[in-house]
């Protein structure tokens, strides 16, 4: 549902690799702006917590960083430069 969105908000959309680990979006357009996304059902413990947002701490570029999840009551919210997102909200503003 996420890679759909995406590419229906006009993103090429690939896989990125990390030393580390897996990046589950990176996501460009031809104007040169780029994006990366981790995609989780629900963040629940510390643990899932580090997986997601981990990943992309470790990123050091300045392009804006989004976790994506169904996180019950989870709002617009900020995790050192990383964006995290409930899902209907991505459907509906995008990555705004």
């Amino acid at each position: 549902m996420i890679y759909n969105h995406l590419i229906r908000l006009g993103y090429e959309v690939t896989v990125g690799q990390l030393q580390a680990g897996e990046i589950d979006f990176v996501c460009s357009k031809p104007d040169g702006s780029r994006a990366y996304i981790q995609a989780s059902y629900i963040i629940m413990d510390d643990a899932t917590r580090q997986r997601e947002f981990g990943n992309l701490h470790s990123i050091k570029d300045n392009y804006p960083k989004y976790v994506i999840s169904m996180t019950p009551l989870v709002s617009k919210t900020d995790d050192n430069g990383v964006t995290h997102l409930h899902l209907r909200r991505f459907l509906k503003d995008g990555l705004e």
